[in-house]
């Protein structure tokens, strides 16, 4: 994975760039994920694109970051940076490895925020992140619902 930095936590917009290498693809746990690898991995790499598409123009993108956050967090990113360290879970920030029980912790925090009423500060500056960071988890992990993002690719069976 090529890399340039991290920006966490997440207090604006920008996620560095990461280009989706197979290496990477190949690191992912099956387990992390309930659709197919070819299916996560091409969310991923879309969203990573779309998102350094939106930063370049200016646009602020907090769906995008939300999408690419999730993505890396399950497919266990390790950056390349100083200092070594995971990507945190999206919702909890726990850096910690995805697996399945802090997966579901994950589902159930993430459904949480956005319901929380009133509606967090947090959630205010950064319209469309929690809904892309639940949206990302229910199709990738739950299997309900579809990609968060147009992918462009269909996969049967």
């Amino acid at each position: 994975m090529r890399c340039c930095a991290w920006s966490w936590p997440i207090d604006r917009v920008t996620l560095d760039g990461v280009e989706v290498s197979a290496s990477d693809v190949a690191k992912i746990p099956a387990g992390n994920m309930r659709v197919s690898r070819a299916e996560f991995v091409a969310l991923w790499q879309t969203a990573e694109r779309l998102h350094d598409e939106q930063l370049r123009r200016g646009v602020p993108d907090w769906y995008g970051a939300g999408v690419v956050e999730t993505c890396r967090w399950l497919a266990i990113v390790e950056p390349k940076a100083d200092p070594w360290h995971l990507a945190p879970s999206p919702v909890t920030k726990r850096i910690q490895v995805a697996y399945d029980d802090l997966i579901e912790g994950e589902c159930q925090a993430a459904e949480n925020l956005a319901g929380s009423r009133p509606v967090p500060a947090q959630l205010i500056s950064r319209p469309g992140w929690i809904e892309a960071v639940v949206a990302t988890l229910n199709w990738a992990w739950r299997r309900y619902g579809s990609p968060p993002l147009g992918t462009g690719r269909t996969v049967w069976g």
